[in-house]
């Protein structure tokens, strides 16, 4: 019992206005085909749920632990972790705005889903996931492309060609926190409803072919201002996924 967990870019992100304390977005979610972590429920005499792998924070904020004790009181849930244990094979880097957690969680989900025979439906999963994360709605919904908005909770399929997407992760953690904070105080600005529909119909590519890094990510400037570093990897045609710090390019078109 095996599944791959993607990591994903976001082609353009756009802040548009401020609910309570979230920033709600408007972007651009891609999966990226070529990196991922695989999950596994491998048979365990453990008697207790458990997570294996080798990840940088304890079990209790671990994106899967949380995405457990959601759905643990569901029936046949707890019965199958006290005989099974969770394998999380990792390559997608950490703290890198490639969704690597959410995309854990959004993966469990579904595996627990299928294999407890939950028969829940990937809306109602969403409902359970958005209490997560705001990127594990997307992931739960397994589209290649989608249109993101809200806090991350409202994804709409976006019909296009699968792209080939490159990544580069260098070695700084991002503090997402604390760039929205920079953005807040001396970067702030809001895409308007028509900019955000005009950006919504474009295909990934023809965004990429028109914006430069700084057009495309209304993070980039906030985080360079905090990490002053990562500009020296903001080469041509290399773009900024999320609040950092990794960077993408599409290669071609598959």
């Amino acid at each position: 019992m095996s599944e791959k967990s993607y990591a994903k870019v976001n082609i353009f992100l756009k802040i548009s206005k401020k609910r309570d304390e979230y920033h709600e977005l408007v972007s651009r979610f891609v999966r990226v085909h070529s990196l991922y972590d695989t999950i596994s429920f491998i048979k365990s005499s453990r008697k207790a749920f458990c997570i294996i792998g080798n990840f940088g924070c304890k079990m209790e904020t671990n994106t899967v632990y949380k995405a457990y004790k959601l759905i643990e009181n569901f029936e046949g849930v707890e019965e199958f972790f006290k005989n099974y244990s969770v394998i999380i094979d990792k390559n997608i880097p950490e703290f890198a705005g490639l969704g690597g957690g959410s995309s854990n969680a959004a993966t469990f989900l579904l595996m627990a889903n299928k294999y407890c025979n939950l028969n829940l439906s990937k809306d109602e999963l969403c409902y359970i996931a958005v209490k997560i994360g705001a990127d594990v709605p997307f992931f739960v919904y397994e589209y290649d492309s989608a249109n993101v908005t809200g806090i991350g909770e409202i994804v709409e399929k976006f019909e296009e060609e699968i792209l080939d997407i490159q990544t580069i992760t260098p070695k700084i953690k991002c503090n997402t926190g604390e760039i929205f904070k920079v953005f807040r105080e001396k970067f702030y600005k809001q895409i308007s409803k028509e900019e955000s529909d005009r950006l919504f119909k474009m295909k990934s590519t023809e965004i990429l072919s028109n914006f430069d890094i700084k057009e495309a990510n209304d993070l980039y400037e906030p985080a360079i201002s905090v990490y002053s570093q990562l500009e020296e990897y903001a080469k041509e045609n290399w773009f900024f996924s999320g609040s950092g710090s990794s960077f993408f390019k599409v290669t071609h078109v598959k």
